[in-house]
């Protein structure tokens, strides 16, 4: 799969844990070391500023995308290559999808959930065929992963389903399995329960 841009969905915080920005950090350098830009929030603090900032000393390309009504909360980042402002956060999540090629969840609070849920279930439905990952630093995910799992077990999600998430440690080979990354048929699941 050709990367152009991939979208990363992570906290308007740094979280307690230094690994958390050192994950946000190494995110933004591999992308640019790849030329593969990255499309964000389009805030300057928290992670979103970190995954930024490492990523334009790197030498890449960074789209923010950040609604109006959150222009002052976020701190919208000035320095990015561009910065996209949107009426509503719907509209920027749209955009934020025809955007990129893939999406990546890095630590954050509820809106990186809602985010990365979103758009996985898209990619359930077949709406698209654009790879969705977690990196998972220092631990941050292990319970979700474990939950995630639990669930397929309990038949509340399918196994298929299920491994349509990547998960890694390692921005380079998130990346590596992102590139690599084939859309299932979905078209057959399609009538089946989805949710």
């Amino acid at each position: 799969m050709q990367l152009e841009r991939v979208c990363v969905y992570c906290g308007a915080n740094t979280g307690r844990d230094p690994a958390y920005a050192d994950a946000a950090r190494a995110m933004g350098r591999a992308l640019a070391r790849r030329g593969i830009g990255l499309v964000t929030g389009g805030g300057r603090v928290g992670l979103m500023g970190v995954v930024a900032d490492a990523a334009l000393h790197a030498g890449g390309s960074v789209t923010g995308v950040i609604p109006q009504a959150l222009m002052k909360k976020e701190l919208a980042h000035t320095g990015l290559t561009e910065l996209v402002v949107t009426g509503s956060m719907h509209e920027r999540k749209a955009r934020m999808a025809e955007l990129a090629q893939g999406f990546v969840a890095l630590p954050g609070g509820l809106g990186t959930y809602e985010e990365l849920f979103e758009i996985w279930t898209w990619a359930q439905l077949g709406w698209h065929r654009k790879p969705c990952g977690l990196l998972n630093a220092a631990g941050f995910y292990d319970k979700l992963v474990g939950f995630l799992d639990d669930a397929a077990g309990a038949q509340f999600l399918k196994a298929e389903h299920r491994a349509m998430l990547v998960v890694e440690t390692d921005p380079d080979r998130l990346l590596d399995r992102f590139a690599a990354y084939e859309a299932p048929d979905v078209a057959k699941w399609i009538g089946a329960d989805q949710t």
